[in-house]
């Protein structure tokens, strides 16, 4: 059997070219015609034409002029921020947050909201609501956002179009739940789980970003991982990789455990008052509070905490022996309390085949949100840049 090869037409390699040259300002920017011929291996001539078309775009502007050096002045160039919008919003079980930033990456709003509403319709009006004030906050609206990412609790699974695995988020996993998120932000938003989003934050912006391959995990109200593998998140066929929580490491068959998996069930937040009130701690508890009182030297407390730090550690070696990751980032408010990661890794220590180093997150609370603004810059480059170059301005 033969099969016939064509040379690439000429507007295939104009586009080739205009889509080579824009990942280089994008990462390099601002640059002039002779970084980028030189970058890219182009020739001049080839780098002044497919600039004047991707200037005319509207996809980059010129910046200045470089200045201070010798010879012929050069004009510089970088991304018009105003090219398009990425919308970020993270649906958490008592709070609402979102950003909008340009296509520069400048975060031009962010803002919080207190859940009010119970059921999913009300929380879609809600999330709605803080959609729309950022957008008009930046100048934008939610019509006309480029790239919109949405992380939620749970994992979208692509084959069945659905989410599932929402643990608290009551009716979150249901259809209506998923038609209403694209009805509002359009059939291009992108779902993704919210641990996994924190891991894409702690790849851009934290101790991620010079790591191949690394893992995410979280430990709060719920637990999760996210995890990076050769520089690129690794979700799995049905968006579960990373659902530690239903590791079977845990004793009990319990309705909660078999709703939100057995890990989380007794290491979250609730699995620790639990433990704590079993232990004999009185009044109201809290996991802050068994953490604070286990800082105090209350020795139920310090009981708890430990059990807590070897239960967790179980489960990093779980990962560590399959993945065998360089590095463990610790996050939410167990994952980031003061000692924890100290304690973990000593049980760790003692049972994993090699230790890989483990830090705690220095991310804060907007960590979902610059996840989903990370992931939406790169889906929002993709959109621009494939389309015809003479739509792609905004």
């Amino acid at each position: 059997m033969t099969t016939e090869l064509s040379a690439a037409r000429p507007p295939l390699i104009r586009a080739m070219n205009e889509q080579l040259l824009l990942g280089h300002i994008r990462l390099s920017g601002p640059v002039s015609r002779a970084d980028l011929a030189r970058i890219s291996g182009l020739s001049k001539p080839t780098v002044s034409l497919a600039l004047a078309n991707v200037e005319r775009a509207g996809l980059v502007r010129i910046a200045g002029q470089r200045t201070g050096v010798p010879g012929r002045t050069a004009q510089l160039y970088e991304v018009r921020p105003e090219a398009g919008f990425v919308l970020g919003l993270d649906i958490g079980l008592k709070y609402l947050r979102g950003a909008v930033a340009d296509l520069a990456g400048e975060v031009r709003t962010r803002d919080s909201r207190k859940v009010v509403a119970t059921s999913v319709r009300g929380r879609l009006a809600e999330l709605v609501e803080l959609a729309d004030d950022l957008c008009a906050r930046a100048g934008t609206s939610r019509q006309a956002v480029t790239q919109t990412v949405i992380g939620t609790p749970g994992a979208y699974d692509p084959q069945r179009n659905a989410i599932a695995l929402t643990g608290g988020l009551a009716g979150w996993d249901r259809p209506a739940a998923l038609a209403g998120l694209r009805e509002a932000f359009g059939p291009m938003v992108a779902l993704e789980n919210d641990v996994d989003a924190a891991a894409l934050a702690e790849q851009t912006h934290g101790y991620g970003r010079d790591r191949d391959s690394f893992a995410f995990v979280h430990i709060g109200t719920g637990i999760g991982m996210g995890l990076v593998l050769g520089g690129r998140l690794h979700r799995g066929m049905h968006g579960v990789a990373g659902e530690i929580a239903f590791m079977p490491l845990s004793e009990g068959e319990s309705v909660e455990a078999r709703r939100r998996g057995p890990l989380e069930a007794a290491a979250a937040a609730s699995g620790i008052v639990r433990a704590a009130r079993k232990a004999g701690m009185r009044g109201p508890v809290s996991a802050r509070s068994v953490f604070a009182a286990a800082a105090r030297g209350d020795e139920r407390a310090v009981t708890v905490v430990a059990e807590e730090a070897r239960l967790v550690a179980r489960a990093i070696c779980c990962v560590i022996t399959v993945v065998d990751p360089g590095l463990i980032v610790l996050g939410g408010g167990i994952g980031q309390a003061p000692g924890f990661a100290a304690a973990v890794t000593t049980a760790l220590s003692a049972i994993a085949p090699v230790l890989p180093e483990v830090k705690v997150s220095a991310l804060g609370t907007d960590v979902v949100v610059d996840g989903c603004l990370a992931e939406g810059a790169s889906l929002a480059w993709n959109q621009l840049t494939s389309a015809p170059l003479g739509h792609a301005a905004r």
